[in-house]
């Protein structure tokens, strides 16, 4: 299961197979799952200071193929452009993913795709859990690190650190006894730890606020367009 996958599965309600975001910061999020998982397998990393390309660029290290489609379309994304910030090539990493996780997931079983009405005229899609076994795997992980302080794989901080940039770690969490902020501290601690090795840090680091500062930019054009 990619990063991307085991998010888009927290951020979904089991029975109504909503997602907990709006469409556009969802995506956003996803696509810096697919960076994420990229870096942590040291297929990505972000540009330091007195090399070949400027600071702060996402840059391929390693293109060869991955053997999963959606990571292998994401390096390819990525080794096309021009080196950008993390934050610039989300829009472009986000175009397509979502429809692709959730099709996967419902072709392992783990989701079923329902079509409905509202109002009997405006057509409706959701995505009701069939099998919810592997995302309480991932909660059960999420509450021995956030909860009961286990130190977290490079993954489980990778999944922490982009729940902390939508802030939904307080509604993963629900029901862990902590209260939002104490949830919210752990998770910033957990993504400024020393969960892996220098570089993949800072990849987590730099992805997490580039997903975060997309987000914000996304949510702020929303309600300026809206007013």
């Amino acid at each position: 299961m990619l990063l991307a996958e085991d998010l888009l599965l927290l951020l979904t309600d089991d029975s109504s197979g909503r997602a907990a975001l709006d469409g556009t910061r969802l995506d956003l999020a996803l696509a810096g799952a697919v960076v994420l998982e990229l870096a942590t397998a040291g297929r990505v990393v972000v540009s330091e200071p007195g090399g070949a390309v400027r600071p702060g660029r996402l840059v391929v290290r390693d293109p060869s193929p991955t053997g999963d489609g959606v990571l292998d379309e994401a390096l390819r994304r990525i080794g096309t452009r021009r080196p950008g910030k993390p934050q610039d090539h989300l829009p472009g990493l986000a175009k397509q993913l979502r429809p692709g996780l959730l099709d996967r997931l419902v072709g392992r079983g783990i989701l079923r795709a329902e079509q409905g009405r509202v109002l009997g005229i405006f057509p409706t899609r959701s995505w009701p859990a069939v099998d919810s076994a592997h995302e309480r795997d991932v909660r059960r992980g999420l509450v021995e690190v956030l909860a009961l302080g286990r130190t977290p794989t490079p993954r489980e901080a990778a999944l922490v650190s982009l729940l902390g940039a939508v802030d939904q770690v307080p509604r993963v969490m629900a029901g862990s006894g902590l209260d939002k902020r104490e949830l919210r501290r752990r998770a910033r601690a957990i993504a400024a730890g020393e969960f892996a090795g220098e570089a993949v840090r800072k990849a987590v680091a730099a992805v997490t606020a580039a997903t975060s500062a997309a987000v914000t930019a996304a949510t702020s054009a929303a309600v300026v367009a809206g007013s």
